[in-house]
């Protein structure tokens, strides 16, 4: 796999014969939710096609932020920055957790109002953020040659290492009894009286009383050939690191053209802050009217593409029995080739703001895709058509951050008590009843 070297998680050998919560997924919202599940007291599989954390958990900025969110994720993801604090002795292990601050920069005056006004979301949550004017900017980055109207700084964000976190989460979950299988698909679900009774994986079955979807952007295939329906599109974003660097900004930073964040092993992730790429699939044309909304909006940052992976996908199975391989066991891994422009064009972009990045020697580049759902914020909800199945799908790219946050909701869904925050939001059918779909203004 030439996409970024994740920590390896070595699965189980043996399968359980029966659980209380299989979860399906081994990203970081999979994984979480499995730790809090078990940390509940209950027995726990945690079912992953590939790897642990291989795919966009891993592939991911590592940033964990609560600035520029949709607000309706805000009060989520300020319970998430309160788990991700613990994370590190909780799990004993490394996650790369650090409240370090993000920046995010404002081109002209506009921007600087647009920022302005989203910061009132953090009114009354204790989070230290606020805007920085351009001279205040050039004094906290004194190296610095970008020509900006100011910055939003939320010296309350964080940051944390993709490939050392959803492993480190689903180790300690393992710790406390969950069983941890990897390269084990769960093919789908089984029923009794029209609930859920058990998944059966390609290695066997495992019997249960609730299911957990975790699965990204496969959720809405999984989805689809149990009868439901569930708009999600996938975006392509690219991503280089360099070695250690010395001099560069200890704050992630965003801008139009390019966007940084400090590793723990002193390199640097660096990505495009405005483009992304989307390939036109079958999927594109079934979603084409629920995601209208999110095409007038990101227009401008969106590169439409038209080539193999409209062939892979028209391909792909969308139904199959459970007594045959499914799609998951033929694609472990989703693993894009990086756009070279994209990712050359940050850098130059980034030498030019940053001189010391002139220095920089870029390691490696990988891509990674996101699933995103026509609003733009998840799903994390009980699916009312069969008792017993949950699903936490679709974070838009905005899934790292939030996902401890997102697995305790989740986890608090399955045992039926009060929930961290209100789920109203992030219910399954809202893009099924009528309600309008919405886009705020976040990132």
């Amino acid at each position: 796999m030439p996409g970024p070297y994740v920590v390896p998680v070595h699965g189980d050998e043996e399968l359980p014969k029966e659980v209380d919560v299989v979860v399906i997924g081994g990203g970081i919202i999979g994984t979480s939710t499995a730790l809090e599940l078990v940390d509940s007291g209950l027995r726990v599989a945690l079912c992953e096609k590939g790897g642990i954390g291989h795919e966009q958990s891993s592939r991911n900025w590592g940033w964990v932020r609560i600035s520029r969110r949709d607000p309706r994720e805000v009060p989520l993801m300020a319970e998430s920055l309160r788990i991700w604090a613990d994370l590190n002795r909780r799990t004993a292990r490394e996650t790369g957790f650090k409240r370090s601050g993000i920046v995010f920069t404002c081109a002209d005056d506009k921007q600087f109002d647009e920022h302005e006004r989203w910061n009132r979301n953090l009114e009354g949550y204790q989070i230290e953020s606020r805007m920085l004017s351009a001279a205040e900017f050039k004094a906290k980055y004194p190296d610095s040659n970008m020509n900006i109207a100011g910055a939003l700084y939320t010296a309350g964000d964080c940051r944390a290492e993709p490939q050392r976190a959803a492993p480190a989460i689903a180790e300690a979950a393992r710790d406390r009894g969950a069983h941890i299988l990897t390269e084990c698909a769960v093919r789908g679900l089984q029923l009794s009286a029209g609930r859920v009774s058990g998944v059966v994986t390609e290695r066997g079955e495992i019997a249960c009383k609730a299911v957990v979807l975790a699965g990204g952007a496969w959720s809405s295939l999984f989805l689809g050939n149990n009868g439901l329906d569930l708009p999600q599109l996938k975006v392509m974003n690219s991503v280089l690191r360099t070695k250690p660097l010395e001099g560069g900004p200890e704050e992630a930073l965003w801008s139009n053209g390019f966007a940084i964040r400090k590793r723990l092993d002193g390199g640097y992730t660096i990505a495009d802050g405005f483009q992304n790429i989307v390939d036109i699939v079958p999927a594109s044309f079934r979603y084409a009217t629920k995601f209208l909304p999110a095409l007038g909006h990101e227009w401008r940052s969106l590169r439409f593409r038209f080539g193999g992976r409209f062939y892979d996908e028209f391909r792909m199975p969308r139904h199959w029995a459970l007594d045959e391989p499914s799609p998951f066991e033929y694609n472990r891994v989703l693993d894009p080739i990086p756009s070279k422009a994209m990712t050359d064009s940050a850098l130059a972009k980034l030498k030019k703001a940053f001189p010391v990045f002139e220095k920089a020697e870029i390691a490696q580049r990988w891509a990674g895709m996101i699933d995103v759902t026509p609003d733009a914020i998840p799903v994390i909800d009980a699916i009312d058509a069969i008792p017993g199945f949950h699903v936490a799908t679709g974070f838009s790219g905005h899934g790292f951050g939030i996902g401890p946050g997102a697995g305790r909701l989740m986890a608090d869904i399955v045992t039926g008590r009060p929930p961290l925050v209100e789920r109203e939001n992030f219910r399954f059918n809202r893009f099924s009843d009528g309600s309008k779909i919405e886009l705020i203004s976040g990132f």
